[in-house]
């Protein structure tokens, strides 16, 4: 029996190391097929409008939101989205930051640093239940992380149709946001490794009928449609 052990031993680690093996091109895999579909466009003819409305898609590197104004002709998201549900509402708010996420992580990671590795298994072997993120913001800047996007109200008016159609119904029930200025809302939609966060964002983006990717599972595939304010070039500019 001694003399087994190390032989089981090696088999052992052999295992595991198959094991890992498989993982890792099942992450890579993914990740590849993720690179590719958001790749393929939809609405490939589409281009910013010359006047409208702009809104902002907002990133932090993993998750996606749209920034939209709070009151325009086409939308008052003040009835939607009112003040009073967050915990600071008396500041001259200009814009709401909407997105949808995984009910489970929104509520119980408030940083990355809290993501455990049970919620992400389960999150890929059968998904959760969503959950809507909404933020009041005051005259956000276009930056990297707030890309700016011009509309026309035709196209906007498309996107605040295609949101509405993702909202709970009413009355909301309600949980406490990160800070003092956001809120969640239980919201109907299941969330899975494949129909993601940013797949919402890019999913709403074209119905409005904006350039987007097919497949969107990760930020960067929403992201890479958006021109970076930063590095953008106006018409008639060029690269020295």
């Amino acid at each position: 029996m001694a003399e087994a052990t190390p032989a089981l031993t090696r088999r052992l680690i052999r295992a595991l190391a198959a094991v890992l093996a498989a993982l890792g091109i099942i992450v890579l895999a993914f990740a590849l097929a993720g690179w590719i579909g958001s790749s393929i466009p939809r609405n490939a003819g589409w281009h910013e409008a010359r006047s409208g409305i702009q809104i902002l898609v907002e990133t932090n590197g993993v998750h996606t939101a749209l920034v939209l104004p709070l009151v325009t002709p086409e939308k008052d998201w003040r009835t939607e989205f009112p003040a009073s549900d967050i915990a600071r509402p008396g500041l001259p708010y200009t814009h709401v930051s909407i997105s949808w996420g995984e009910r489970e992580v929104f509520l119980n990671t408030p940083t990355w640093w809290d993501l455990r590795a049970g919620t992400v298994l389960r999150i890929i072997a059968g998904g959760g239940a969503g959950l809507l993120h909404v933020a009041h913001y005051a005259r956000p800047a276009p930056s990297a992380t707030e890309r700016p996007l011009l509309l026309s109200r035709a196209e906007y008016r498309r996107l605040v149709a295609a949101i509405e159609a993702t909202l709970p119904p009413r009355p909301r029930i309600r949980h406490p946001g990160y800070g003092p200025q956001d809120v969640f809302y239980d919201a109907p939609g299941h969330y899975t490794a494949t129909n993601t966060c940013n797949q919402w964002t890019s999913d709403l983006l074209a119905r409005a009928g904006v350039r987007t990717g097919w497949w969107t599972p990760f930020a960067g595939g929403v992201m890479k449609w958006v021109p970076n304010p930063e590095t953008r070039q106006e018409p008639g500019e060029r690269t020295p």
